[in-house]
């Protein structure tokens, strides 16, 4: 399901707090960047665009966590950074599909910022911002995942992002779930264990398909599976079928949202990945990059700094 949108939910909150402030635009103005994942919180701040404090904290996407928790988060993030006066606030964050949706999280934030112009976006226009570039495709690979594009006539589609319940193909969370399903179908076939599942069931501490089962439905949370994705790629290393397989879905699954987004905005790049998974597995990469090429999809970018700092870029401040 690919969404074509004139005015992502974060652009119409900017656009309604700029018709009621004039934030200061001097040199020494305040800026706090906000990149809120699946994890955790990453807080910057610069002063006349050089950076001046950096915190972190858990995370404060309400998809993932409490009100309450989201809450703390923020706060913690805000004391940590002690900007003072803020004159603008760019947050990141998944799950930004309404207006609704960035006016909550900017009513989190504007408790510790009151008279900056907060500006809420989608964490992967946060990916694009942070590769340098202002049109073009972000992919997000982490705990979660998601596609958006924007062209050079504003137009903005998007393939994915849904949540884990209703996707998040390609994601941590999404491999380490396959991971645990293939174990599964190894006990059910009663065949013997190969590299991956005796890697899930020796990462888990489980001998049994119930206990595995136990423990996915128990206390255990979306970031403790994503972390095992790593375990594909472990099992990748020594020739395990089962791991090749699920990489090659995982492949397939962002070429596809990829090359709907491409398809709608009639652009071919620059595609920026970023998120833990993508910016940090070499097969990964190496697997999206033949795959890409193949298509046609130019300019691929793989995320090597904090996507936080794109908040600097969307700012419009001077690259620090």
């Amino acid at each position: 399901m690919i969404r074509l949108l004139n005015m992502g939910a974060g652009g119409a909150i900017e656009k309604r707090q700029k018709e009621t402030m004039t934030p200061r635009r001097s040199e020494a103005s305040t800026l706090v960047g906000l990149d809120i994942g699946g994890t955790k919180t990453h807080a910057m701040s610069w002063k006349g665009g050089v950076v001046v404090a950096e915190a972190t904290a858990g995370s404060a996407n309400i998809q993932n966590v409490s009100l309450v928790e989201a809450r703390a988060s923020i706060a913690q993030v805000f004391q940590e950074l002690d900007a003072g006066a803020i004159d603008r606030v760019v947050a990141g964050a998944g799950g930004i599909d309404t207006e609704q949706d960035a006016e909550r999280l900017r009513a989190m934030i504007a408790l510790h910022a009151p008279n900056a112009l907060i500006q809420v976006v989608h964490d992967s226009r946060l990916i694009l911002a942070a590769g340098g570039a202002a049109a073009g495709m972000a992919v997000i690979l982490g705990t979660g995942s998601a596609v958006w594009g924007i062209n050079v006539a504003g137009q903005e589609a998007r393939a994915g992002g849904w949540g884990y319940l209703l996707g998040d193909e390609g994601s941590g969370y999404w491999m380490g779930r396959e991971a645990v399903r293939s174990t599964l179908r190894v006990f059910n076939r009663e065949e013997p264990p190969g590299e991956l599942a005796r890697l899930v069931l020796e990462a888990n501490n489980v001998s049994s398909p119930d206990e595995l089962i136990g423990l996915f439905h128990g206390p255990t949370g979306r970031r403790y599976w994503a972390q095992q994705a790593s375990l594909v790629f472990a099992a990748h290393a020594h020739t395990d079928p089962q791991a090749a397989g699920i990489i090659d879905a995982a492949v397939g699954y962002v070429l596809e949202a990829l090359g709907d987004v491409s398809k709608i905005l009639a652009i071919k790049g620059p595609v920026v990945i970023g998120g833990g998974l993508g910016a940090n597995e070499p097969v990964y990469q190496q697997r999206l990059r033949t795959a890409l090429s193949a298509w046609g999809l130019e300019d691929l970018r793989f995320l090597d700094v904090d996507p936080v700092l794109g908040a600097l870029f969307l700012a419009g401040e001077p690259d620090s």
